[in-house]
């Protein structure tokens, strides 16, 4: 978990506006108060928050990344090779949260780094449940380590 001082930092990306709210708000109900969610809607301006160009260039990195593999701009495959490429950017932890649960989906992702696949319910409530589970454990279970 991230020490108790820090305020958990975690950046989604996610182009569909309802699956990004009811995530924003299955993590804000399982973590509570201490937890900084910025949202991104492609794989570009993840790679730019992440590198703090452009608008984010005064961006906190983030604890946890959980990412959408089907975005414009960029994939999530391409963002995720691309941060396993990066020095500083390599030890963040992200967790694929996709509506994919092909076969191929899930082993290119682990392939290219994923600590995490988690694929997303059909309904919201099935949505909101899941993502529920997935905060509790990156929040308040596993250890994250502190950003570059």
């Amino acid at each position: 978990m991230t020490p108790p001082t820090v305020t958990a930092r975690v950046l989604l990306a996610e182009d569909n506006s309802d699956h990004a709210f009811f995530t924003t708000r299955a993590f804000q109900e399982a973590h509570g108060g201490d937890l900084h969610m910025h949202t991104v809607t492609d794989g570009e301006q993840l790679l730019d928050y992440l590198r703090q160009q452009g608008d984010y260039a005064d961006a906190p990195r983030p604890h946890l990344v959980v990412l959408d593999l089907k975005m414009p701009k960029k994939n999530g495959l391409e963002v995720l090779a691309e941060m396993r490429e990066d020095e500083q950017l390599s030890r963040i932890p992200v967790v694929v949260l996709s509506s994919s649960d092909r076969v191929e989906d899930i082993s290119e992702s682990y392939a290219r780094g994923a600590n995490s696949y988690v694929t997303k319910a059909a309904s919201l409530t099935g949505l909101r449940e899941g993502v529920g589970e997935l905060a509790r454990y990156w929040m308040d279970i596993a250890s994250l380590p502190e950003p570059a």
